[in-house]
């Protein structure tokens, strides 16, 4: 089966080795907070997106290990800076978490929405997932090909969905303007969810939001996937159609996967971190999240520590610097950690 086959394969066989280098370290470690009052897992997007919806369930089998309860807050605003703040500025007790993709963590301080960078925090991983181009089931473009000689025969005029700037989708389709030099009208909304029902609904032409967003209504004949944001073609459970890799029209495009996770705040009780890290092992083996990450087109990938790092930060790059060479950033990426992409 031919679906996102290279990068499966070598996310698989990364994971392995980072687990076991996890393992060698860690071996000691002690799963010895026990916390006495629920965890607070602050979503710094609305519900229905994805950040919700993989937060939501990782949370469900994070519970029975910790003997706690996970509390779910979402907290949108300024591109996810808001709610991360909220976590940023409470105590360091280990109780309150927050969440989403990685590349948005690593780039608020290039944009000047938030003074944090990936070293104030510990990564969780637990997905990569990827984006797709797609248009309403009736739209006259059938091929990504088709959809590029719309936007270069009408600049400015193709109305494309996203849930907001430093969203995916938003970074989606400034990827694709920066190869093909296309112009587009931005509509923004209040999270993914509400991006892809209004491409359903007619209100905008194209959606070009994370596939776990998208699923759903591809599924049901609502949405026609163009292509997807990834070096291999995707294949999705339940929508006949493998969805080609963007590269099949723009040969040189360089992308990377969009991990999102659990963010832990560091000055936290080291035992905190620890225990989380301990636990965090043993999802490699949980059936719930698999089977979840093969419904809504994933990868479930999860990863820790250093390794967690190395796996989500060439998309950081790719972000930071896409919006500074634009005019979008206040800082230079280099300034921060993280170097031009070779």
């Amino acid at each position: 089966m031919k679906s996102l086959t290279k990068l499966l394969v070598v996310l698989s066989v990364t994971s392995g080795l980072a687990f076991g280098m996890l393992l060698a370290d860690d071996a000691s470690a002690e799963t010895t907070w026990k916390p006495d009052k629920p965890i607070n897992l602050i979503v710094p997007w609305n519900a229905g997106g994805a950040t919700d919806g993989v937060s939501r369930q990782t949370a469900i089998s994070l519970e029975k290990p910790l003997g706690q309860k996970i509390v779910v807050v979402n907290q949108a605003g300024a591109s996810g800076s808001v709610g991360t703040k909220s976590v940023l500025d409470k105590p360091r007790s280990g109780l309150y978490w927050t969440a989403g993709a990685v590349k948005d963590l690593g780039v608020y301080k290039v944009q000047g929405l938030l003074d944090t960078t990936l070293d104030d925090w510990y990564l969780f991983l637990n997905f990569a997932i990827p984006n797709v181009v797609a248009v309403n089931a009736s739209s006259p473009y059938k091929t990504f090909g088709e959809l590029l000689e719309g936007f270069k025969a009408n600049p400015g005029k193709i109305k494309v969905a996203t849930a907001g700037v430093n969203s995916a989708g938003h970074t989606a389709i400034e990827m694709i303007k920066s190869y093909t030099g296309i112009d587009y009208k931005h509509v923004s909304y209040d999270g993914g969810n509400p991006a892809v029902i209004a491409t359903v609904a007619g209100e905008c032409d194209v959606v070009t939001q994370l596939s776990k967003e998208e699923v759903d209504m591809l599924k049901a004949g609502k949405l026609r996937a163009l292509a997807v944001l990834a070096d291999s073609p995707l294949k999705i459970e339940g929508y006949a159609q493998e969805i080609p890799s963007v590269k099949q029209w723009i040969p040189d495009f360089v992308t990377a996967p969009i991990y999102f996770g659990i963010f832990v705040p560091k000055g936290v009780p080291q035992e905190a971190v620890d225990t989380l890290t301990a636990i965090w092992k043993t999802l490699a083996d949980d059936q719930s999240l698999k089977t979840f990450a093969s419904q809504n087109a994933m990868i479930f990938d999860p990863a820790t520590g250093d390794a967690a790092k190395k796996k989500s930060f060439p998309m950081v790059q790719l972000d930071a610097w896409l919006k500074f060479d634009k005019g979008d950033a206040v800082v230079d990426p280099s300034t921060i950690g993280i170097p031009r992409p070779k």
